[in-house]
C-alpha cells in the first residue's frame, strides 16, 4: 500500500464552537475551509487545511456517536489520523492480506471511501485509510 500523504488528524471536541475559538488563532484561520455534518458518522465537523493536511475539530452530533463515546472513555484529543491512498478497497485486500484487522468495512464519504484500522493492530492508534481526491485551497 502506497500512503500519498497524511490526509487529514481529526480532534474529538465536546463543544465544536468552543473549539474553534481556541484553534483557530493557533492555526492562523478566522474561520474553517470546509464545515459539515456528516450524519451517518453522527459528527459535526470544521475541517482546516495547514498545507496539504485536513484538520478536524469534531463533536459528535448523538450521545451513542463513536465520538461521544471516545470522549466519554479517553477525554478530548487526538481520535484518528487518515492516511491517503489511492483506492481505499485495493489498499483495504492488501492489508488484510497482511492480518490487519478492519472496523467493520469500506464507507462512503462525499466522492470517496474511508475504512478504519483498528487501534489493537497500530499501537492503540484508530488509523483511516481514505481515497479522497480533494486538494486543498491554494
Amino acid at each position: 500500500m502506497k500512503v500519498n500523504k497524511i490526509d487529514h488528524i481529526c480532534i474529538a471536541v465536546k463543544n465544536l464552537e468552543e473549539a474553534k475559538k481556541r484553534w483557530e488563532p493557533l492555526l492562523g484561520k478566522n474561520k474553517p475551509d470546509d464545515e459539515y455534518i456528516d450524519e451517518p458518522e453522527k459528527i459535526n465537523v470544521a475541517r482546516y487545511y495547514l498545507g496539504e493536511v485536513g484538520f478536524e475539530l469534531m463533536e459528535s452530533t448523538a450521545p451513542d456517536g463513536d465520538v461521544a463515546k471516545f470522549i466519554e472513555k479517553r477525554g478530548e484529543g487526538i481520535m484518528l489520523v487518515s492516511f491517503n491512498v489511492d483506492n481505499t478497497r485495493e489498499a483495504m485486500a492488501e492489508l488484510e492480506k497482511k492480518d490487519y484487522p478492519f472496523i467493520g468495512g469500506a464507507r462512503t464519504f462525499r466522492e470517496c471511501e474511508f475504512a478504519f484500522i483498528h487501534p489493537k493492530a497500530v499501537n492503540g492508534v484508530l488509523l483511516e485509510i481514505i481515497d479522497d481526491k480533494t486538494e486543498a485551497p491554494k
